[in-house]
């Protein structure tokens, strides 16, 4: 009997002993989860407003700095508009040849930049039919591909251009 007393006390001391090391692990987990429970629901909502409120912000801004530059670049170039209600005929004369002379610049700086672009892309697709047939790129040399384009594009040459319109301004005086 002795001994069934000791077996009992023991195996309640043992029994005692798992009940402790199973509370303590129960709340350690516990203090996991509290960790891990950070962000909560309401919490994430909150975040989540403000980053949209952020983007929003940072989205404004960034389309009002376009739009400034974008006018600034306009009235850099366009320049800035002539008065011309109470002038006098010579003057509205002088300011509309002043505006084709611009025009003119700027139609030829654009013909000019298309025929670059143009160019480009024609020695592009020369380099890639060079490099197709196996053939070394050194036979496209840059005074061929120009008289190619040339041919090809209908490239008129500047002086030609501004003598053909030339003659809108002495429609003007007439």
């Amino acid at each position: 009997m002795a001994d069934d007393e000791e077996k009992k006390r023991k195996q309640a001391e043992t029994d005692r002993k798992r009940a402790e090391v199973r509370a303590r692990l129960e709340e350690a987990s516990k203090a996991k989860k509290a960790k891990k429970g950070f962000m909560t629901p309401d919490r994430k909502k909150k975040l989540r407003l403000l980053l949209r409120k952020k983007a929003a912000e940072e989205l404004k801004k960034e389309q009002e700095r376009k739009a400034a530059e974008r006018r600034r670049i306009i009235e850099e170039r366009c320049g800035k508009p002539k008065n011309v209600d109470d002038a006098s005929e010579e003057t509205v004369k002088r300011v509309l040849r002043e505006y084709h002379n611009r025009i003119i610049a700027l139609e030829d700086q654009k013909f000019d930049f298309e025929y670059i672009v143009k160019k480009k892309d024609y020695e592009v697709l020369a380099r890639k039919n060079n490099n197709n047939n196996k053939k070394k790129t050194n036979q496209c040399c840059n005074e061929n591909v120009t008289q190619m384009c040339e041919r090809l594009l209908g490239y008129a040459s500047l002086s030609r251009r501004r003598t053909a319109s030339a003659t809108f301004g002495k429609e003007l005086e007439k």
